[in-house]
């Protein structure tokens, strides 16, 4: 018999409001046995139904909750929510492969631990969960038979799997794949690495901030920093950049991003340095290098909460950095795509870094992750990404 989990009055409230996950502690009660992987049943402290949840209890959070009515996750409930999240995707925000899209997005379609996206012909599944993860096969056959890609590709290669008692996976399931695939976001040209690349291969969550940062940099000298395969960097020079430098530690990725710039004809005002970012942002601001529009976009430096003062410092610096770096009516794109950094604290981090630079700045506007990684209300973990786009009023 199915296994149900009767939680407590903390996780009861949390829940009702919209978050799915259950963590160990906040489980009351249990009846039946709890096998891991499977599906139980969710109930309030006075047993009215909840949802149903896939359960582990090898993981710090015990259950994920996928639906709040009482079908099972099988065949048919897969393949209805991946044809629903396929569905918003083209249809209310008018997205498809040729430029990149993600199709599922875990608990925000009600899928947790799924990640399912797609470059050109290439499709990439990410399996988080160890529930997903028995189902590898199933979820395989359903995508194939609605999308039809012809390379399938599996990215399950994520330290978030070692919390689910699951080793990573990389693995090429479907055709065959030479290297990176070429997708065009809005006219401009990019290389994604489905095999090699980080996450599934590119950025796709910032699609939309690429997108704003394009109008924004004409005539402007523009600094990329954390620059990775050139996205910012390459949509600057695409939207009439004087120069465009771009900075990063990977010689693999500035590779692509020197690549990306040659296949979008702007490779003549794209400078990409090898080097140290926080280093070499010190040595900038010795030089006395200004620039018009900078880009901060570096990696989740909170990881989890433990690292969070450590990345408190690490924010604060290369942001201090920036500002030193500023050119008059100069703009500052700063983000940040760990959950762990919330806006609150991440403004105070950016509040702190202008009080230190003598410096008063006025806010341009805040922005997210791209709208096929959709945010569920009443979980804050899904939107990790946070964008502060500023500008000094003193010069």
């Amino acid at each position: 018999m199915m296994a149900t989990l009767i939680l407590n009055p903390e996780a009861e409230a949390r829940v009702r409001a919209g978050h799915p996950w259950i963590m160990r502690h906040e489980v009351a009660k249990t009846r039946g046995q709890v096998r891991d992987g499977d599906v139980v049943a969710v109930e309030g402290r006075k047993g009215d139904h909840l949802g149903m949840a896939t359960v582990n209890t090898r993981s710090r959070i015990l259950a994920r909750i996928y639906t709040r009515d009482d079908r099972p996750l099988d065949r048919d409930f897969l393949a209805d929510r991946i044809r629903a999240a396929i569905a918003y995707r083209r249809q209310v925000l008018g997205l498809g492969p040729e430029g990149g899209v993600r199709w599922v997005f875990s608990e925000s379609d009600g899928l947790p631990g799924l990640i399912v996206d797609q470059y050109g012909p290439c499709l990439v599944i990410q399996l988080l969960t160890l529930a997903m993860d028995q189902r590898r096969q199933v979820l395989l056959e359903i995508l194939d038979g609605i999308l039809s890609p012809a390379i399938v590709v599996e990215r399950s290669d994520v330290p978030a799997r070692q919390a689910e008692g699951l080793e990573e996976v990389r693995q090429l399931w479907k055709g065959e794949l030479a290297g990176p695939v070429e997708i065009d976001e809005c006219g401009v040209r990019y290389l994604a690495d489905p095999l090699g690349g980080q996450k599934t291969g590119f950025f796709l969550d910032q699609r939309e901030n690429r997108m704003l940062v394009r109008p924004l940099s004409a005539g402007r000298r523009v600094l990329d920093a954390f620059c990775y395969t050139g996205g910012f960097a390459v949509a600057a020079a695409v939207g009439g950049a004087t120069e465009v430098v771009g900075i990063d530690s990977s010689s693999a990725a500035l590779k692509l991003a020197r690549e990306n710039a040659r296949r979008n004809r702007v490779a003549e005002r794209c400078v990409f340095l090898e080097a140290d970012v926080f280093d070499q942002l010190r040595q900038m601001e010795k030089s006395g290098e200004r620039f018009g529009l900078i880009v901060l976009d570096p990696p989740a430096f909170a990881k989890s909460k433990r690292n969070l003062e450590g990345a408190y410092r690490g924010y604060k610096e290369i942001n201090l950095r920036a500002l030193r770096l500023l050119a008059p009516g100069g703009v500052l794109v700063t983000c940040t795509c760990s959950h762990h950094m919330t806006e609150e604290l991440f403004h105070e981090m950016l509040r702190d870094a202008a009080r230190d630079c003598a410096v008063r700045l006025r806010l341009l506007r805040k922005t997210t992750q791209a709208s096929d990684h959709p945010i569920l209300l009443g979980m804050p973990e899904s939107q990790y990404l946070k964008c502060f786009w500023v500008t000094p009023l003193d010069e």
